[in-house]
């Protein structure tokens, strides 16, 4: 096992225990494999972007769910530290050399309020 599978298994199993019982997330994001997808928001299963290079890996995964942003940007301010990461800014994550960026493409623009939110996660190597 490579050390980013073993690494992968032990947040899974971390997350597994931490959110027992409590139905906050609706299990992991396809393309981001340690990334929690939260409860009300479906992965969108077209516009995933991978590409992995020599400085890391990039990737972007959209999710849409009827949610505010606010829920999103909460859910996964309290969620992410528990998995290693460190929050820069309200939508901005760190961990082990990558950045983990939420953006809500649309939001500025005025939604009905039966339309479902676009969220996409941005992962990418940090610069140094």
């Amino acid at each position: 096992m490579n050390e980013h599978s073993a690494r992968t298994v032990f947040i899974a199993a971390l997350f597994a225990v931490f959110m027992h019982g409590t139905a906050l997330a609706e299990g992991f994001f396809r393309d981001i494999d340690d990334l929690p997808l939260m409860k009300g928001l479906s992965e969108s299963t077209t516009g995933s972007m991978i590409f992995d290079s020599g400085s890391g890996r990039i990737v972007e995964s959209f999710a849409e769910g009827k949610v505010s942003s606010e829920a999103v940007l909460e859910f996964y301010a309290s969620t992410l530290p528990q998995l290693g990461w460190q929050q820069d800014a309200p939508d901005t994550f760190r961990r082990e050399g990558e950045i983990l960026k939420l953006a809500f493409p649309g939001a500025a623009t005025a939604r009905g309020k039966d339309a479902p939110l676009t969220v996409r996660f941005t992962l990418s190597p940090a610069k140094n």
